[in-house]
């Protein structure tokens, strides 16, 4: 074989391998999900009625309370003090935007409304730590499987909701778990997929699903928000000074519906 031949036979073969290289990667590559996303409150709304958790008996009675109250005018406040969301109200009942953001090693999830909505998936392929320290976010890791980000989520704390609305919840009581199956099913629809131990509340596995959707063509953001504001309202202090003073309480809360 001449010199020039296999020069170019060994050409060929570097565009081939490069060409292998570039389709095993796009097969490989992990799908786009930053951004700013909306819940799909409408689904949400139905799912209230279609989808309820497996309670036991004794949590169900607090549950068909808690709705009588909300249609009564009279609505518990399952997100209140200024406390984190937590898991899983956090992906369950949401009604504000998040800002989904990845970054090496680590997925971070950004909520509206106020600072407290922050919520952590390590993908460095850590483990859960032995002895986790219980936060109402709990401890976060994921790992891609194909288009699927499978997230597993323990020390979980025992004060945080399972809800079906901002109304209705009952705290875990402790030992819940939860495994989330997120995935696009549209280029800007994602499809979240949990999976809720909850063996004080649950009598078994509770498997429901929450839709959020992108609009990259309309450059959304999260705004900053406090989540006191509604108790404030502007006003002045002794020397003139533009403060928040405290809003007039109705008999349960500011956020009392009247009827």
């Amino acid at each position: 074989m001449s010199l020039k031949l296999a020069k170019r036979v060994l050409d060929v073969g570097c565009i081939a391998s490069l060409f292998q290289m570039l389709v095993v990667s796009a097969v490989l590559a992990e799908p786009d999900l930053s951004g700013v996303w909306l819940p799909d409150i409408e689904d949400q709304i139905r799912q209230e009625v279609d989808n309820m958790p497996p309670w036991k008996p004794q949590v169900l009675r607090q549950v068909q309370y808690l709705i009588a109250e909300e249609k009564a005018g009279r609505p518990f406040l399952v997100l209140s003090h200024c406390l984190p969301q937590g898991m899983t109200s956090w992906m369950l009942i949401t009604h504000n935007a998040f800002e989904w953001l990845t970054t090496p090693g680590r997925i971070t999830m950004i909520g509206e409304v106020d600072g407290n909505r922050m919520r952590r998936i390590y993908t460095d392929g850590r483990s859960h730590p032995d002895d986790p320290d219980v936060t109402l976010h709990g401890h976060s890791i994921g790992h891609w499987e194909g288009e699927t980000l499978v997230v597993d989520t323990v020390a979980i704390a025992q004060q945080a909701y399972v809800a079906i609305s901002e109304a209705v919840g009952i705290p875990n009581n402790g030992d819940m778990h939860t495994v989330e199956y997120i995935h696009l099913t549209e280029p800007n629809v994602m499809n979240d997929e949990m999976e809720i131990t909850a063996p004080k509340v649950l009598t078994t596995i509770w498997k429901t699903k929450r839709i959020f959707r992108r609009y990259p063509g309309r450059h959304y953001e999260i705004t900053e928000g406090e989540c006191e504001q509604e108790d404030l309202v502007p006003g002045k202090d002794e020397y003139g000074n533009d403060i928040f003073v405290p809003n007039a309480q109705g008999p349960y809360g500011t956020v009392h519906t009247t009827k």
